[in-house]
């Protein structure tokens, strides 16, 4: 596949001295980013994506009197939160690096829940992702992903349990493994560990990042560095691409990915992710069945130190990216938007920005593409998430959660 060189920039420059009254700054400048997205420092030059479609979209009109396209409200800070979801009633679960699971209520209440798994709190590990089953109105069931300590270091793991909440008094109950990274190594980066369901329900998909061990992506009979396809019972599902080649590899759906820390179904059933590349080609990838997506063997960016890395070329064998960022970003996870709040950004991606310090829209054209919007947040953004309103939720590594409403 050709790469060409369209770009769109991201801004900074905004102050948080009064949330409520948030004002976007489209300015040059932005953050660079580290392996992990963590502890960076700003550079002098903004970060700007690249599309593969050769052709720019008009940005959206701006709908508020003072051009701002949303209002963003702080709602709550809580403590290193990670993922969020909202459930079918409107309450939300909030998961917090350090092992906390928070339950939001309708009303705004939070409270603890009880009887979360241990986690590895170090480096990048911690508690992760948090989704409801599909059949949650009937189930009660929700999947959780965490890292976990094991023989040869740590690992992402994927467990299912039943939430309970009798009088406000919230715990999990019947927690179960259902998926385990393999193997387990040392460091304590690159985890990965995004959950979807498919649009019907039927496979649960799961990000799985290579632990900053580089070569383990392109080996079938590791999990790390793939996304993998399961039932949601957490057994490898049926007709995934390489089920003759072993037990891990009978998980595989794809490989070749970094730290993949963004996975979402669009409204056509095209599933996408998001990943943090090295120094530089952060990427957003149309995930295809038996796909290599190339890493460590081609990349966008380059080595930390400067070591060159092959970019991605047309009849290399590898998959590559639909949209891609350098100088980094840092994305920290992906929404693609269905809600009525924002009607102009249906079937758009979202992505959080780390590094970036900022939201940003990509826009969807099937399986292509194509310029979007970048707005400056002036935090490092976690999590987007769409409320069932429509409304759009961030969650930031400074401990913000913030509400995006239309003007």
């Amino acid at each position: 596949m050709s790469i060409n060189t369209q770009k769109f920039g991201v801004g900074r420059g905004l102050t948080m001295s009064a949330i409520g009254a948030l004002v976007v700054v489209l300015l040059a400048g932005c953050a660079g980013t580290s392996g992990s997205g963590d502890s960076v420092t700003p550079p002098s030059t903004a970060p700007r994506a690249n599309d593969s479609t050769g052709a720019p979209t008009p940005g959206v009109a701006k709908t508020g009197p003072d051009g701002r396209p949303f209002v963003i409200e702080e709602i709550t800070d809580l403590d290193e939160p990670w993922a969020m979801t909202f459930l079918s009633d409107g309450r939300a679960l909030i998961t917090g690096r350090g092992g906390k699971l928070t339950l939001r209520a309708t009303d705004g209440r939070q409270s603890d829940v009880s009887g979360v798994p241990e986690v590895v709190d170090a480096g990048q590990g911690g508690f992760g992702d948090v989704i409801a089953a599909p059949n949650f109105e009937s189930s009660n069931m929700i999947y959780l992903s965490w890292a976990e300590a094991g023989s040869g270091g740590a690992g992402a793991a994927v467990g299912r349990a039943t939430l309970a909440d009798d009088a406000g008094a919230a715990r999990l109950e019947d927690l179960t493994v259902i998926w385990r990274q393999q193997p387990k190594v040392d460091g304590n980066g690159h985890y990965g560990h995004r959950l979807a369901f498919s649009p019907g329900g039927e496979y649960l998909f799961v990000s799985s990042g290579e632990r900053q061990k580089m070569d383990p992506a392109q080996d079938l009979n590791s999990s790390l560095g793939k996304i993998v396809r399961l039932r949601p019972d957490g057994t490898a599902a049926d007709g995934n691409p390489f089920a003759n080649r072993g037990a891990i590899a009978s998980e595989v759906w794809s490989y070749g990915h970094r730290n993949p820390l963004g996975i979402a179904f669009d409204p056509d059933g095209n599933l996408w992710n998001s990943e943090m590349g090295p120094q530089g080609g952060d990427e957003l990838n149309v995930v295809r069945e038996g796909a290599n997506y190339g890493w460590p063997e081609v990349s966008n960016g380059s080595h930390y130190g400067g070591a060159e890395i092959p970019d991605h070329a047309d009849g290399d064998g590898f998959e590559a990216p639909k949209a891609w960022w350098n100088p980094s970003v840092s994305p920290g996870n992906l929404m693609i938007y269905t809600g009525s709040a924002f009607p102009q950004w249906r079937g758009d991606a979202f992505l959080g920005a780390l590094s970036g310090q900022a939201l940003i829209r990509v826009d969807l054209n099937g399986t292509e593409a194509a310029e979007g919007d970048q707005w400056d947040v002036g935090r490092r953004v976690r999590e987007v998430e769409q409320a069932p309103d429509g409304t759009i939720w961030l969650l930031t590594d400074e401990g913000q959660v913030l509400q995006l409403t239309a003007p």
